[in-house]
């Protein structure tokens, strides 16, 4: 499937260093038809907006256990336009419902807090991908939760 699918950044920011839930995406995002490139841990916003530009992605996608959210959304997101690089931006961890309105306000185009069903983010990177042809920006994709919530709880059975 390659050429098909998104061409997708996932990252884990600053000293953030549990990756499992990200390598469960990234997995996922690969078998799903996305051509995914993994940072890996500890990566500054700089060399994400850098390696962004370098890689020509359709998306970048962080990671955040930390509790640092909103300072490393903030920063990415100036990185990426120093860069001018214009892609949507998501953010997936340890994230409050009620910090999502926050983020979206600063520019992250979908929030998966902890407990998002995989198929959500799938679903999201899908319409993603139908997006550009049906002329809709990655924004407005449906799948992300909405500051009013929307995701539902993983289970043990939907983490595979």
């Amino acid at each position: 499937m390659a050429g098909t699918g998104l061409r997708v950044l996932l990252a884990k920011v600053g000293m953030d260093g549990h990756d499992r839930g990200i390598k469960v995406i990234a997995r996922m995002l690969r078998d799903a038809g996305h051509d995914v490139v993994y940072l890996g841990r500890r990566q500054t916003p700089e060399g994400i907006a850098r390696t962004a530009a370098q890689e020509d992605v359709d998306v970048v996608g962080l990671s955040v256990l930390s509790g640092t959210q909103h300072a490393l959304a903030a920063d990415v997101i100036g990185a990426l336009r120093a860069e001018q690089v214009d892609v949507p931006v998501v953010m997936g961890g340890t994230i409050l419902r009620r910090e999502i309105p926050a983020l979206e306000a600063a520019g992250i185009a979908a929030v998966f807090p902890v407990g998002t069903r995989l198929e959500v983010v799938e679903r999201w990177f899908a319409e993603v991908r139908r997006a550009p042809a049906a002329g809709a920006s990655a924004a407005e994709a449906p799948g992300a939760v909405a500051a009013g919530g929307g995701a539902h709880g993983a289970t043990r059975e939907d983490v595979r």
